[in-house]
């Protein structure tokens, strides 16, 4: 069972480094590295281009967001290579020695699947609220000290695993999603053909500054342009889902942008709900095309 894994960078050289480092130390071998640039500092280029043939490094001209850096990752992985697998990561993702060994193991024992998730924590060892499993049944929670794999709705890009032959029947993450929602219509585009799993002895540290999730509401206003994204996002991967599915992400997002509306005490309020509401019309006119890869020859 051969595996690529596939890094999204972005200006983080330090943790890129550990989490390069963690991919060396792996129990079960990665057998290609695939490091995806979006157009980092030259500190960064410094490094990776240092590293030689110890890892496949693709730098891009312009940053096109982790959307764009998994597009990129996932088609070098389809048409470069003839591994098995993809293992899909941000540069703040850091493996433990086993995880690869977990997820590979789980895989080995399934017949098909979409994609396998891993238990993500904070450096507490905490779930990370950024990457809490949705298991298919929303009304349940899986523990933190749960064992047991279970099937999922959807998963992010922090330590995903999937088969060759799925993404070479549904294609690639795309691109204009630019950031957030992107691995959520992903993940879903690949339940879609085959359930998707969460291993919770595949644990991975997500390093994040702390462990929150993201809120519209709170958020500080450098960071508000990216809701933009989110709410135009939801619209599109939301219109993909069931009758029932749909009904209910629409529903979320009009309590969403109701509670940006009335809640008290909410600080620069017009420019929160400009930001939603502009994502929500730019959601119905979002229909971009779903890339496929060139079959390696």
């Amino acid at each position: 069972m051969t595996t690529s894994a596939v890094v999204v960078t972005f200006n983080r050289l330090l943790m890129l480094k550990e989490v390069i480092a963690a991919l060396q130390n792996s129990t079960t071998k990665v057998d290609h590295i695939i490091v995806i640039d979006n157009n980092s500092r030259d500190d960064t280029v410094a490094y990776l281009t240092s590293l030689g043939s110890q890892i496949e490094y693709v730098r891009l001209g312009e940053n096109l967001g982790g959307a764009g850096g998994f597009n990129r990752g996932v088609r070098y992985f389809m048409e470069k290579t003839n591994d098995e697998f993809v293992w899909l990561m941000d540069d703040d993702t850091v493996p433990l020695a086993d995880t690869l060994t977990n997820l590979l193991k789980f895989a080995d024992e399934k017949d098909q699947f979409g994609f396998l998730a891993s238990d993500v924590r904070w450096v507490d060892g905490h779930r990370a609220k950024m990457n809490n499993p949705s298991p298919v049944n929303r009304a349940r929670k899986i523990p933190e000290d749960s064992t047991t794999p279970e099937k999922l709705k959807n998963a992010t890009f922090v330590s995903l695993l999937m088969p060759r032959e799925i993404i070479a029947q549904m294609g690639l993450p795309i691109t204009e999603f630019f950031i957030w929602g992107d691995d959520i219509e992903y993940t879903e585009r690949a339940g879609r053909l085959a359930s998707g799993y969460f291993v919770p002895q595949a644990r991975v540290i997500h390093k994040m500054k702390s462990n929150v999730g993201s809120d519209v509401l709170t958020d500080s206003l450098d960071r508000l342009p990216r809701y933009f994204y989110s709410y135009r996002n939801k619209i599109y991967y939301g219109a993909k889902r069931s009758l029932m599915g749909h009904i209910r992400s629409n529903l979320r997002i009009t309590l969403e942008f109701l509670r940006v509306l009335f809640k008290p005490g909410v600080d620069h309020r017009k420019e929160r709900l400009q930001v939603v509401w502009s994502g929500i019309v730019a959601g119905h006119k979002f229909k971009p095309e779903i890339e496929f890869a060139e079959p390696k020859d």
